[in-house]
């Protein structure tokens, strides 16, 4: 399995970045999706996720309004769509996928089954 993050970059305070979470070695119909953040010192949190056949999305109540989380399953590809980009947004961005009736928590880190490897995001005031 494997989770592709790409499109972080260096942006201005409100500019805006599309992320994309390529998808490969499973089942993307059968996978919930989310996007989490890390930035230096501090713990991974969630920022938004989406239902496999997207009808529920649900975000953090700081990116709400700001961001927005969209799915492509012909593509097997997730996105996250970033306006209003605040300084305190620089962080590392991840994607992560979790199996369809699972019983954990999909805010949370412990559980997201599979994870794919970052994409830095920088956010300068």
């Amino acid at each position: 399995v494997q989770l592709q993050a790409s499109g972080g970059g260096f942006v201005q305070d409100g500019g805006s970045l599309r992320l994309s979470c390529a998808a490969s070695g499973l089942t993307f119909t059968t996978y919930h999706t989310a996007w989490f953040r890390q930035s230096p010192g501090k713990e991974r949190e969630f920022v938004g996720g989406i239902s496999w056949s997207g009808d529920k999305i649900f975000y953090d109540d700081s990116v709400k309004g700001r961001f927005t989380v969209s799915r492509d399953n012909a593509k097997n590809t997730m996105y996250l769509q970033m306006n209003s980009l605040k300084p305190e947004d620089t962080a590392v961005y991840y994607c992560a996928a979790q199996r369809d009736h699972s019983p954990m928590p999909m805010n949370k880190d412990y559980g997201m089954d599979y994870w794919g490897k970052g994409t830095q995001v920088t956010v300068s005031s």
